[in-house]
Order: structure tokens, then C-alpha cells, then sequence
């Protein structure tokens, strides 16, 4: 019998257990990167709990005929520092606290006690047939009673919920049903364990996975333990030793992130994963020798976050080879086995699973490791790998060395997985899942599990890496034309897509090693082509798409297009229209692979445009810049006859327009444009106009909306206009900024807000009304609006960035800024640029995640001079510095 708590030293029990529990916290806090003694350590926090609840049983004067029950994590006598105290109050049948007041005083007193002595207690309270009845309607109940040990109690009564809940199990249900909870989970995680900021227990890969094998396991009476599991033959004792190894790492950054955080938290966020590694022990590494910057230095969090994606990967390999494994066990009783079929001498097809002829297939015949893979491919009705063949090559690893890297046949293989028509994504997927594609290409090996913190990224290297390729492979496929008609139609026309899956594979491959990771990777896929006999004209294709694939998208984003110098510059890089299609369909790809917040419709029109330009440009076919403009304005009058605008109603606006006015905007634009000038200004056909104009319509583009602007010229216009759209939640993706030659601005803005209203017009009317008030507001320029950073930006800033030097023509100046993304940022860098003076000709807006990098052209009397230079430079540095 435990030892009754009076009310006179309840205290003492709860000082001594905060002590107890501070001096395993601190055990746990303190062990380095050693995972020898995590288990030992959460063991005797479970420990600790229990004297302490058996104490509080007893000074609550519970019957013999009561048990106190230990259920889930807690019941597996593992408990982390907050985790939660999952009890179960035992009942005797005839007991019932709805209707013994006494006994549901004795049970509220009981929980309360033990939130007192600081318990984050969760509890039940039922008797056997009720949890009977619970578990078969609630498989996650089941789970939790699966695990259930006596704390204190009647044993007689425990043992009959034991064999009670044994009865009533269906060990064939329960597994396909924690099988279907566990794809659910792993769709909530995109299906991957390498997401920037994992949770180490429900991720793909995480503690979780390791939880559920153990469940089936005893579910179906096969082992509660990995060494029951080896002992029965269902893991190999290497697989055993493995997941032992991986269970302490995650089990240890588990328990870490509890006390960092001194909560429950699971999550491997940015603001934890550099404390998680300081407690580690785990040092910033230096930039590579020889590396113009810091691209080659790692965080020590990046060196946390590859052993956690690398016993992530791992777990994620044993999960699957253990479940198939009970599942095959669980089938055994059945009638009739699944029938082999043979596919060649090392390979059947069991089932739609591709099975090898021999647990030692991999280690005697080497070859037939890419063989799989390119079977898979090829093979109709093959939907995966079974549980053999995952284990064969789990375990042949170590054959896949130098000499088979370098082996001629491996390399015609590979070589053939590439080249086939269908399959190369499923293909590399899978390689990578199971560590092939890195032990074979081992330059991929140094990205697996690499993390990038450049705010766009939300997948490591390799993810990355295979997501662009998956893209590009989507262009090829008919059923997904819908999604980028453009690029499907390019697609069509190109003969070897598989040119286009080695540029995909190898476009990122150098990240992380210091230096230009493009040129880098252009000699590795130079290197790569050699060894697999691709044609020198493929391979130097292949090589310009690697050394390029920045540079489409920067240019679109960051340069004028109406500008032909430009575009014949652009033209001259790429050289001919097959380098040209081929790195814009790569470009898409690739921007489409970053993060789903990036690509828009915005950038897909700016890609399109210069594609199309560049593709005039090298057929010869660069037009007239006045050939252009006449085409402009007779689409433009076409158009404009549609909406029957008067006659030569346009010539008042068109008088006062430029040639880089027409050059910068399509022949939809000018239309637009005209007609929401044109009738304001023949409303005072002789007299100056000194009104403000501001129409907006939902963007051509199909994503946010378009905002017109007709006023007389001002220098803080454009600050007034960012100002609003600050104040009103818009974020502005670009803006075109004309001055007509009487004075007056013409400017258009492409904007987007969080949440476009379904109710469009109402949106419509507010900006017209709401901005058209700004701008002939007078007085004081509001303050930006504080931006709240988000947790990604807080841990990784952006170095705040400013570049200010004249364009090639030294008439005008460029400014470019780089810097984390906040609200009110353009506000801010507007109200600099008025209060100098500064008149403002073309704005390009790039939001690439939560980072932002503006190009501006700009012209003023201030900029001829350094000294006020040096002062525009050092207050724009000022305002993006992120606010504290």
C-alpha cells in the first residue's frame, strides 16, 4: 500500500517532485549529442510520476476494487519533459460517478491534486466494458488502452481489461486502419520528412512511424519490443539496431524541444532548431577556402537538420519494409498465397509488388540494383517495391561503392532510367527513398537533407530538386496540359525530354558548397554527360541550362522589357530558340518547385513575355521600335471602336505619350487606359485637367487586381499611392510609372490582397474612392504601418542590400534593394526617395517568399552628386533594416 498524503506535507511531495523532475530535465538537457541514456532518462520521468500518483491515489482513499492505469506514451513508460499524464481511472462495473456523488468527489479531487503538484494530467474514467465498448468504436482509443500499465490497483481487474480488450481485437482491422490514420498524417506533412520545419513525432519519418509498427506488432501478438520483432524474424538485427539508433536521435531533439521551449512543442521551428544544436554541441562550420562569401558556411542548425532528415529518411525506409513485413505475416492464414509471376531470372512480380529471386540478389549480382528501378519504370502493373526487395537493398548499401559508381553497366542503366518515356519521377523518387540515387550520383548525396534559408525555399536541395523535376515531366504529360497550356504546347514540339530531366536533376546540385553553385554545376553535369556518352551537342545543352537557370527569371523580374537592348542582349546569351525553350521551360519549373507562394500569374506573364520577345529577337524578326508602336495603337483603336469611343477621342492622351509609354505596355493597356482618361478629359475639352482619375478592373492576368492612376505630376504621387495600398493590406507586384509630357503621371499598378472578396466590385469601388482621396490629400505623409515579421524572417534575415548606379545609357540611375519582406517595406522606400526629390520612371516588384529584391529607375538632381548618393543609400538601409 502507498503512503497516505496528508495536507501537512502535500507540499513536501510537490517540492520534491519538482526537484526529481528538475534533476532528469537537467540530465536530459546536458548529455550532449550522446543518445545512450535518452530512453533511461524518460523512463525514470514515468517512474517518478508514478510514485507520485500512487501517493495521491492513496490520499484520495480510493476501494481495492479501483486501479489507476497508465495509457498511451506514458503507458509505454516514456514520458517527455511536458508531455502530457494520459491516466485511466478503472472502475468496477457496478461503480458510477453520475450516480455516486461520493465517488465523483473523490475522482474531481484526485485530478485536482494532481494539476496541484503540476501534473498536465489527462484522464478517463470508465470500467472494462465501457473501454470495450470505446475502443471499438474509436480505433485511437484502442491505441491508447493498447499500451496500458497498472500503477496502482487491483491487478485481478487489470488483467481482465487486458484480456477483455485482447478478445475484442482484430488484428487485420487494426492494422489497415492505423495504416489509413498513418497516410491521412503523412498527407498533412505533404507526404515528405524533409519540410523545413518537421515535427519530429507526427512528420513522415518521425517518432510516429516508429509508434505504429510497435502497435500492429502487439496488436497481432508478433512482438512489443525491435528485438521480439528480429527474434521473430519480422526485422533483420541490423534494421533493429537502426531504428534503436534513430528512435534515441529523435526521441533526444524531442525531449530537447520540450525544454528549450519549456512546453510541448514537437515542432523543429526556425526560432528553436539553432538552440536545439548549441545543446547538441553542434559548431557553425566556416566558408569553404577559397569562397567569395558565406555561401559556403553551414549554421549549426543545418548540421541538426541533416541528422534529423537523414534518421527521418531512414525511419521512413524501416516503416515501410517492417509494415509490409506484418502485413505479409498478417495475410499468411490465408487460403491462397499470392501467386509470383516471373518477370525475368532476378525479379517477380508479387502481386503489383516487384520482388527480388534472392535475399542476396543485390550483394551477388550488383547490377540488378539500378535493373529494379528501371523495371519499375517499365514494368506494366508494378506499383511499388516489396518488402524483400526493400530489405535487399537496405541492406546492400555498402556494395554500392566507388566501383559500382564507375561501372560501365550501372552507367548504361542509368542512363536508360533517364532516357525512358514514362516513369522518371516515380523512378527518382524512389531512388532517392532508398538511398540509390545518392549512392549512385554521389554529388546528389551532399544535398540530400540540405537546407536552404533564403526564404523562398520550403523544401531541402533533394526535394526541391525532384519537385522541378516532377514539373517538367508534368509538361510532357497530356493529362496535365490544362495546367500550363503554353508550356505543354512547347513541350510537344521538343525531342528529347530527357535533355530537360538531367538539367532538373543537376540545376541545384552544387548548393551548399561555396562559390556560384551554377557554374559549379554546370562542370559536374559536364562530368556526368562524359561518363554517360551523351552526344557533345546534348551535353553542351545540358551544361547551358545548368550555367543559366537563374538568369531567365531574373531578367523578367528585375529588367525592362519594353527595353529592345535588352531583349537583344538576352537574345545573344541564349543563342538560338532550342536553348531558349528549353531554359524557359526549365525556369517554370524551377520557380514552380521553390514553394507554392511564389509562382503567380504575374511572374508566368513576365517569363511568357520575354520568351516571346527573345524568341522575335533570334528569328531576325526584332522589330522596328516604331513598326511596334503603330501595330500598338491600331490594335489599340480597334479595341477602343468596340466600346464605341467617339472619334479622335484618343488624340488629346496619345498627343502627350511617348514612345516608351507605348513600348511598355500592350495594346489592352492602351485601350484601357484611353478610354478612362479619354472621358474625363473631354469633359473640359479646353481647359488644363487637374482632376485625379483612378480605375481599377480585376487583373488580365487573373490574379489580383489593376490599378490606373491619371494625375498631375507630383513628387510624392508615388509615395501617396504606396501609401494607401499599405494602409489597405495591398501588396503590390509591379507598377508602371509614366509621365506624360504636360505633366501628368500615368501610372499602373498590378496589386494583390490576402484574400481577393468574392465581391469584387465592392473591392473595385473602395480602391477607386479610397486611393483617389490619398492622392489629393495634402499635409503629412502617414507612417508606415509596423510590419510584423514572420518566424522565418526573424530567424534567417536577409542582409539588407542596396545597389544605386547609372544605366548604360548614364542618363537615368537603377536602384536595386534586397531585403526580408514586411508590410509598409515599398511605403518606406518611397518616402525616401520623395524627400530627395527622386521622380520615379519604372518600378519592377519581386517577392520571391519572404524575401523581396526591387529594381527601380530613377532620375533627380540629387543623384548627380556622392555626397547625397552616399545619404539616399544610407536612409534606404535604415528603413529595410527588419524593425527590432
Amino acid at each position: 500500500m502507498s503512503e497516505v498524503v496528508t495536507d501537512t506535507d502535500f507540499a513536501a511531495l510537490r517540492q520534491s517532485y519538482k526537484q526529481d523532475k528538475a534533476a532528469l530535465f537537467e540530465r536530459l538537457a546536458h548529455s550532449g549529442s550522446s543518445t545512450r541514456g535518452v530512453h533511461t532518462a524518460l523512463h525514470a520521468l514515468a517512474r517518478l510520476t508514478d510514485e507520485s500518483l500512487a501517493r495521491l491515489w492513496a490520499r484520495a482513499g480510493f476501494g481495492p476494487d479501483f486501479c489507476l492505469v497508465a495509457v498511451g506514451g506514458y503507458g509505454r513508460c516514456e514520458l517527455f519533459p511536458y508531455s502530457d499524464v494520459d491516466v485511466l481511472l478503472l472502475l468496477p462495473d457496478s461503480a458510477s460517478p453520475e450516480t455516486d456523488a461520493t465517488l465523483k468527489t473523490r475522482i474531481e479531487a484526485f485530478i485536482g491534486s494532481c494539476w496541484d503538484l503540476g501534473l498536465d494530467i489527462g484522464s478517463s474514467v470508465r470500467s472494462v466494458a465501457d473501454c470495450v465498448a470505446e475502443a471499438s468504436k474509436d480505433v485511437t482509443v484502442l491505441t491508447s488502452l493498447l499500451e496500458c500499465r497498472l500503477i496502482v490497483g487491483q491487478r485481478v481487474r487489470f488483467a481482465a481489461l487486458s484480456q477483455a480488450l485482447a478478445e475484442s481485437m482484430d488484428p487485420k482491422a487494426f492494422f489497415v486502419a492505423k495504416q489509413l490514420e498513418m497516410r491521412q498524417r503523412h498527407q498533412k506533412f505533404e507526404n515528405t520528412p524533409y519540410a523545413l520545419e518537421p515535427n519530429c513525432k507526427e512528420s513522415p519519418g518521425g517518432l510516429r512511424d516508429l509508434q505504429i509498427i510497435l502497435w500492429v506488432a502487439k496488436a497481432a501478438g508478433l512482438g512489443r519490443s525491435w528485438d521480439e520483432l528480429a527474434r521473430k524474424g519480422l526485422a533483420t538485427p541490423l534494421e533493429a539496431r537502426q531504428i534503436k539508433a534513430n528512435e534515441a536521435l529523435l526521441s533526444l531533439i524531442r525531449a530537447r524541444l520540450h525544454l528549450i521551449a519549456h512546453r510541448r512543442e514537437d515542432r523543429l521551428v526556425f526560432d528553436l532548431q539553432t538552440a536545439v544544436a548549441d545543446s547538441f554541441g553542434l559548431k557553425p562550420q566556416a566558408p569553404a577556402e577559397g569562397s567569395a562569401s558565406a555561401r559556403g558556411a553551414r549554421r549549426a542548425s543545418e548540421a541538426l537538420m541533416r541528422r534529423y532528415y537523414w534518421a527521418a529518411k531512414a525511419v521512413s525506409q524501416l516503416n515501410q519494409i517492417l509494415l509490409l513485413n506484418i502485413e505479409e505475416r498478417l495475410s499468411s492464414d490465408e487460403a491462397r498465397p499470392t501467386a509470383l509471376r516471373p518477370i525475368n531470372e532476378r525479379f517477380f512480380d508479387r502481386g503489383g509488388m516487384l520482388e527480388v529471386a534472392s535475399d542476396h540478389l543485390y550483394v551477388q549480382q550488383p547490377h540488378a540494383i539500378l535493373e529494379t528501378f528501371l523495371l519499375y519504370q517499365t514494368t506494366v502493373g508494378i506499383k511499388g517495391l516489396s518488402a524483400r526487395t526493400l530489405r535487399a537493398l537496405y541492406n546492400a548499401r555498402p556494395v554500392m561503392n566507388a566501383k559500382f559508381r564507375t561501372d560501365p553497366v550501372n552507367r548504361a542503366t542509368f542512363r536508360r532510367i533517364l532516357m525512358e518515356p514514362e516513369g522518371i519521377t516515380h523512378a527518382m523518387r524512389l531512388m532517392n527513398q532508398t538511398s540509390v540515387l545518392g549512392r549512385y550520383l554521389w554529388v546528389f548525396r551532399h544535398i540530400v537533407g540540405q537546407m536552404q534559408h533564403d526564404l523562398f525555399h520550403v523544401y531541402t536541395v533533394d526535394q526541391h530538386i525532384l519537385m522541378v523535376l516532377r514539373n517538367v515531366r508534368r509538361f510532357f504529360i497530356a493529362e496535365h496540359s490544362h495546367e500550363y497550356p503554353f508550356c505543354s504546347q512547347l513541350a510537344a514540339g521538343w525531342d528529347k525530354p530527357w535533355i530537360l530531366y538531367i538539367a532538373a536533376l543537376f540545376h541545384d546540385i552544387a548548393k551548399g558548397r561555396g562559390g556560384d553553385h551554377s557554374d559549379l554545376g554546370a562542370k559536374d553535369v559536364r562530368v556526368f554527360c562524359r561518363q554517360h556518352d551523351i552526344a557533345k551537342e546534348d551535353a553542351e545543352l545540358v551544361a547551358f541550362l545548368v550555367q543559366e537557370h537563374l538568369s531567365m527569371s531574373q531578367i523578367a523580374q528585375k529588367a525592362d522589357l519594353s527595353d529592345p537592348e535588352v531583349i537583344a542582349a538576352f537574345a545573344q546569351r541564349v543563342g538560338n530558340e532550342r536553348r531558349l525553350t528549353a531554359l524557359y521551360l526549365l525556369t517554370v519549373a524551377d520557380i514552380r518547385g521553390t514553394s507554392p507562394k511564389v509562382w503567380n500569374a504575374w511572374k508566368a506573364r513576365l517569363l511568357e513575355d520575354l520568351y516571346r520577345y527573345t524568341l522575335r529577337a533570334l528569328g531576325g524578326r526584332a522589330p522596328d521600335p516604331d513598326a511596334v508602336i503603330e501595330a500598338r495603337k491600331r490594335d489599340a483603336l480597334t479595341l477602343l471602336a468596340l466600346h464605341a469611343l467617339p472619334h479622335m477621342a484618343h488624340k488629346a492622351l496619345w498627343e502627350q505619350l511617348d514612345v516608351s509609354y507605348f513600348m511598355r505596355h500592350d495594346a489592352s493597356d492602351i485601350a484601357w487606359h484611353t478610354r478612362q482618361v479619354s472621358r474625363e478629359l473631354s469633359r473640359q475639352p479646353d481647359q488644363p485637367f487637374t482632376g485625379t482619375v483612378v480605375r481599377a478592373r480585376i487583373s488580365p492576368d487573373g490574379e489580383g487586381l489593376q490599378v490606373l492612376v491619371y494625375a498631375q505630376d507630383q513628387n510624392d504621387l508615388f509615395v501617396r499611392i504606396c501609401g494607401y495600398f499599405d494602409q489597405a493590406g495591398f501588396s503590390i507586384l509591379d507598377a508602371k510609372v509614366h509621365t506624360t509630357r504636360d505633366g501628368h503621371a500615368l501610372d499602373t499598378f498590378q496589386v494583390v490582397a490576402p484574400t481577393l472578396s468574392d465581391h469584387y466590385r465592392e473591392l473595385i469601388s473602395m480602391v477607386e474612392s479610397g486611393l483617389t482621396q490619398a492622392i489629393e490629400a495634402r499635409g503629412e505623409l502617414p507612417a508606415p504601418s509596423r510590419g510584423r515579421l514572420s518566424r522565418r524572417v526573424k530567424s534567417f534575415p536577409v542582409i539588407p542590400r542596396v545597389d544605386l548606379r547609372p544605366d548604360e545609357k548614364a542618363q537615368r540611375w537603377l536602384l536595386s534593394v534586397s531585403a526580408s519582406d514586411r508590410t509598409g517595406l515599398l511605403y518606406s522606400i518611397a518616402r525616401v526617395l520623395a524627400r530627395h526629390g527622386i521622380s520615379l520612371q519604372l518600378a519592377k516588384i519581386t517577392t520571391l517568399g519572404e524575401r523581396v529584391e526591387d529594381t527601380f529607375l530613377i532620375s533627380g538632381l540629387h543623384l548627380q552628386h556622392n555626397r547625397t548618393q552616399i545619404e539616399i543609400e544610407t536612409e534606404l538601409l535604415d528603413v529595410l533594416k527588419s524593425p527590432a
